[in-house]
């Protein structure tokens, strides 16, 4: 039991110190997320992909997830990586910056 307890104390504590960083954090990321804005545009089932793509999942597993078309996702995932957005294996895509659950909301 203790060791839960630990294990959430130390959630909740990551959780206030990104919530305390990222207004630092959206500056220094300000082009990238800009260009992210750009290239993702309004769409949902985009938003939700990007949100995916931490690096555990297949881009088949992202396209399941989110109902993104599967030829738009690849689409996505090759302008993301030639901007430097996307590290490590295309197939299991992985941001390189990290982006608030807002960000589109911000950008419209």
């Amino acid at each position: 039991m203790a060791n839960e307890e630990l294990l959430a104390a130390i959630c909740e504590i990551r959780d206030l110190v990104r919530m305390i960083a990222e207004p630092h954090i959206a500056a220094r990321d300000k082009k990238l997320r800009d260009e992210l804005i750009r290239i993702v545009g309004n769409g949902e089932s985009k938003h939700k992909a990007v949100f995916a793509m931490d690096g555990s999942r297949t881009q088949m597993e992202i396209h399941k997830k989110t109902g993104m078309n599967l030829g738009n996702l690849s689409t996505l995932v090759k302008k993301l990586s030639g901007v430097q957005l996307l590290s490590g294996d295309l197939k299991k895509p992985k941001l390189t910056i990290p982006i608030p659950s807002n960000l589109f909301d911000q950008a419209g």
